[in-house]
């Protein structure tokens, strides 16, 4: 009786042992098991995080959002040619399916040595039924994860692309890689007790620490207005054969980036075929260029505001200004005698802006140049940026002011010239330029960015006559070809040389022409400049670039639905 009882206390003590493990494998452990029930892919998924998704919001469709970067799960082929049983036959029956060479993809699979032989990646559905349908034995296939662009090269230098290195994936360039480690997400792991010789056992603890997924993107970019934009600039591009252009578009009262376009542009989805990888900066941030007479709004602002000039001041203009052994010229080479400060603006005379920055003084010029966001990053969220060069203005001597009065000598990109022109626009009021709306993380918790105003630049009063001005220029000076008919546009034109890289001066018959502005006038909804560099058919601005802003800007009050203000 008594060995009865001790051989049921041992089932007893046995049942309980497995009762105990079944416990903890299907309750405590059961994270790390159904991870494993569901397979290497799906483990694979509770490690290691999705990366977050952006968007654009479209106001045309009541503003929905549509992805612009987003993960596509596709199809990685590969061979095990020591299981082909007959390498030339399984060769010429894929290589049609994948477009290569029947003797190239012979040549992979005859090799018996090798265990293992990757034959192509990024295939679809369709590609992989294909072939896995001629059922040969030794070809397979595995699923990776990759980042997928569909709006292909619209806007490819904002959005930067997720590329591979020795670390792994990480995002490059553009939104990508300034938001890399939000896009990321946090890694999972896989935590098991092990024997002293270094293996899992079976019935130790085991833990899986699910990985968080990156947090979804959505940016201020308006995606028509930006597809529109970008086209337009590669027409335009082509048109003229340049060797490059930038369309920049802000919202002036938020600082919202509605449009970054940069032309050439690439394919984020197929990043590595580019033939120089200067491609992937963005022009519109990263270079900049001395900006010729689109910065003369600037200097002539800060004499108004100083109340050093006014729209009305008159000025004598001889044609030139002799300053020690230099002399400034007009780019007209004409004298126009006696002209207001209106008239200097819209016959863009290179003397009368001398003239504004002899009164204004040296140092006052410069702390307005400063003021207006020049010599500094304007801080969006992007690694690209450049801060260009006024080093000059701080230089002893009075040519180095005159000359950059009118854009000479200094450098500023063209998101800098966006941020001073949508100053104007905003009754004197700078606001932080920004590509990000809203980041939603994982958690579901969002952040929601506001616009920050930077500081006040210039008074209202300043800003509503020089923005009088820029009609006056669009109305019958050099930049009629940027006008929109019902509305009052404001704008200036640019066109300026290049520095030499080889030296001191001006390469010859080369030119960047630029024109910067906003509207309508009386209640802005953008502020745009166009960038046009090397144009190959014309020199000036009001021939390149000034009518694209045009264009463009009509297409954006028609999309606005903005009611003409004028017959």
């Amino acid at each position: 009786m008594s060995r009865l009882r001790a051989l049921r206390l041992v089932f007893f003590a046995f049942g309980l042992v497995v009762l105990v493990q079944l416990f903890r494998i299907q309750v405590i452990g059961n994270d790390f098991y159904a991870a494993l029930a569901e397979g290497q892919h799906d483990l694979f998924r509770h490690l290691f995080p999705q990366r977050g998704k952006i968007y654009a919001r479209d106001h045309a469709s009541g503003d929905q959002e549509y992805l612009l970067a987003t993960n596509r799960t596709l199809n990685l082929l590969y061979a095990e040619p020591f299981r082909l049983k007959d390498a030339s036959a399984a060769a010429a029956a894929i290589a049609p399916i994948l477009g290569v060479e029947t003797s190239d993809l012979a040549a992979k699979l005859s090799k018996k040595e090798e265990r293992y032989r990757v034959l192509a990646r990024k295939l679809d559905a369709g590609m992989r039924e294909r072939i896995e349908a001629l059922g040969i034995e030794g070809i397979g296939f595995s699923q990776e994860d990759f980042r997928y662009y569909p709006e292909g090269t619209t806007g490819a230098q904002m959005l930067g692309f997720v590329g591979e290195g020795e670390r792994g994936r990480s995002g490059r360039y553009g939104i990508e890689g300034w938001f890399d480690e939000d896009l990321t997400g946090e890694q999972g792991y896989l935590e098991s007790e092990k024997d002293p010789g270094g293996r899992a056992i079976a019935i130790g603890n085991r833990t899986v620490e699910r990985a968080q997924d990156g947090a979804d993107l959505v940016l201020t970019v308006d995606r028509t207005v930006q597809y529109v934009a970008c086209k337009k600039l590669d027409e335009w591009v082509m048109r003229h054969g340049a060797a490059r252009g930038s369309v920049v578009i802000l919202e002036p009262a938020t600082g919202a980036v509605i449009a970054l376009c940069n032309a050439p542009s690439f394919d984020p989805n197929e990043y590595g075929k580019v033939e120089d990888i200067a491609v992937y900066n963005d022009t519109a941030t990263f270079d900049p260029y001395e900006p010729g007479s689109i910065f003369k709004p600037i200097t002539m602002a800060a004499g108004i505001d100083t109340d050093k000039v006014a729209p009305t001041t008159v000025f004598e203009d001889a044609g030139e200004v002799k300053i020690g052994p230099h002399t400034i010229r007009n780019s007209d080479l004409k004298a126009h005698g006696r002209v207001t400060m209106t008239e200097v603006i819209t016959e863009s005379l290179n003397t009368g802006m001398v003239e504004v920055v002899h009164r204004l003084g040296a140092p006052t010029f410069l702390k307005y140049v400063r003021d207006f966001g020049f010599g500094e990053k304007p801080g969006l969220e992007l690694h690209s940026e450049a801060a260009g060069d006024i080093s000059q203005l701080e230089r002893k001597g009075d040519i180095w002011s005159a000359t950059g009065s009118f854009g000479q000598g200094i450098t500023v990109t063209a998101l800098q010239m966006a941020v001073a022109y949508a100053t104007l626009a905003n009754d004197g009021l700078m606001m932080k330029p920004y590509l990000v709306d809203e980041i939603r993380r994982a958690d579901g918790t969002v952040e929601k960015r506001s616009p920050k105003a930077v500081r006040r630049v210039v008074s209202e009063r300043t800003a509503r006559l020089v923005s009088g001005m820029l009609t006056a220029v669009v109305e019958r000076g050099h930049g009629t070809r940027a006008a929109v008919p019902g509305y009052w546009i404001g704008g200036k034109t640019g066109t300026a040389q290049i520095a030499r890289s080889d030296g001191p001066g001006y390469e010859e018959g080369a030119t960047i022409g630029s024109f910067a502005g906003y509207g309508p006038i009386d209640d802005p909804r953008f502020a745009m400049v166009v960038r046009i560099d090397r144009p190959k058919d014309v020199r000036f601005a009001e021939s390149s670039a000034a009518p694209l802003f045009g264009d463009i800007a009509r297409f954006l009050l028609d999309y606005y639905q903005v009611p003409p203000t004028r017959k």
